[in-house]
């Protein structure tokens, strides 16, 4: 009898460990004809709003908060258009400009041109951008890359925001995940 209960206990086990590693399956984005598989260490949450097709939470760096990766289809896709909006977030340090402390890239994946805007520096966030009762909270010492894919057809925005010691930690798998999508 002992044999049969610890039997059942093994099986259950593997059950478990089955399920486990099932859960632990990558994240795998998926674009318009474009996916890759999001690094494990990244943990996908629920969108926080309707704009965002995936979101992710990407472990703090010692003593330093999470960030958060975004991923939202857009309609605007040009980088001249966005890009300078998306500086005007930032307050550039005292005897500099936003253009100082901003930096841009651009290179192609398999199928699409992709174009980055990354800033460090003080963020003017707003949990809403567009809407005016939006508080907007100054962060101190904080860094975005935001990133747009343009597919023939479609165009995403991925935005990698956070701590800057936490995206520091993060900033080359970004960039790396974004070379591998296919």
């Amino acid at each position: 009898m002992r044999s049969l209960s610890c039997l059942a206990l093994v099986a259950g086990l593997a059950l478990v460990g089955a399920a486990r590693a099932a859960d632990d399956k990558p994240v795998v984005v998926k674009l318009n004809k474009l996916s890759a598989a999001a690094p494990a260490t990244w943990k996908k949450e629920k969108p926080a709003n309707t704009l965002r097709v995936y979101q992710f939470k990407l472990p703090g760096a010692k003593d330093h908060p999470d960030a958060e990766l975004s991923v939202m289809n857009e309609s605007l896709p040009k980088a001249e258009k966005n890009f300078p909006k998306w500086k005007g977030t930032f307050v550039a340090p005292e005897g500099k400009t936003v253009d100082d402390i901003a930096k841009t890239h651009k290179w192609e994946v398999t199928g699409a041109k992709v174009d980055v805007l990354d800033v460090t520096g003080t963020w003017k966030f707003k949990e809403r951008p567009f809407d005016p009762k939006s508080k907007e909270m100054l962060l101190d010492d904080w860094r975005v890359i935001w990133v747009i894919v343009e597919e023939k057809d479609e165009t995403h925005h991925f935005r990698l925001s956070g701590p800057e010691q936490t995206v520091n930690a993060h900033a080359k798998d970004f960039e790396k995940w974004i070379r591998s999508f296919k």
